[in-house]
């Protein structure tokens, strides 16, 4: 049986209604990022490019488009959070990512609150079940394949502590699917989240059960 592919070069547009590649990409976890200016105003922004790259030391990053206001603040600070995004917070998430100006506070625009962290000087969202307190370990300004310098930034940090709701820890260890996190998707506003019943168990070949 014969397949037939749709294919195009990006640089000449992909000539579908919606550009698929945030839909191939995915679904991806959400960078909800909060920080702070050097004068201690607050910022809390949603980004859909985000991910994890490191175990030891654990670090984390998410790609800005634009030089934005945690971008920013990251650079003038060195520090930030990351906040899981679940379920019950996807509305205060997406009232976040509203484009206001930056002395407005998006922890009062969403009706969340600013809670203390342990190891850097920036908030977590206290409603979260999960989140990292971060250090900066890199700022780096993306470039194409032609090495063209594109107005998109890397940011990179390493995860200095750690916040765990103690109910999604069973005998010691953390249970994805009951954070209920939630994913972004393709197209204007698709989203996913996890269930136990989409998981399936599979060891690399040669590792037993429990090591990484």
């Amino acid at each position: 049986m014969s397949r037939s592919f749709h294919f195009y070069e990006p640089r000449h547009g992909h000539e579908l209604p919606h550009d698929p590649f945030n839909a191939i990409v995915a679904p991806r976890p959400i960078g909800w990022i909060s920080s702070h200016d050097a004068e201690g105003r607050l910022n809390l922004a949603p980004y859909s490019f985000f991910n994890a790259f490191n175990y030891t030391p654990p670090l984390i990053g998410f790609s800005s488009i634009g030089w934005k206001d945690s971008v920013r603040n990251i650079e003038a600070t060195g520090e930030f959070c990351w906040n899981l995004a679940t379920r019950t917070l996807a509305e205060p998430m997406n009232t976040s990512c509203d484009s206001v100006d930056a002395s407005v506070d998006e922890f009062v625009l969403a009706g969340l609150t600013p809670e203390p962290s342990r190891v850097v000087s920036v908030p977590r969202v206290r409603e979260t079940p999960v989140s990292f307190e971060c250090r900066l370990s890199q700022l780096i300004r993306l470039e194409s394949a032609d090495g063209t310098a594109l107005d998109t930034w890397l940011v990179m940090g390493e995860v200095v502590g750690v916040h765990i709701q103690q109910n999604l820890l069973d005998d010691g260890v953390y249970q994805t699917a009951a954070a209920e996190p939630i994913m972004r998707a393709g197209g204007p506003a698709s989203y996913f989240t996890v269930s136990e019943q989409q998981r399936f168990d599979m060891y690399r070949p040669g590792a037993a059960p429990g090591k990484r």
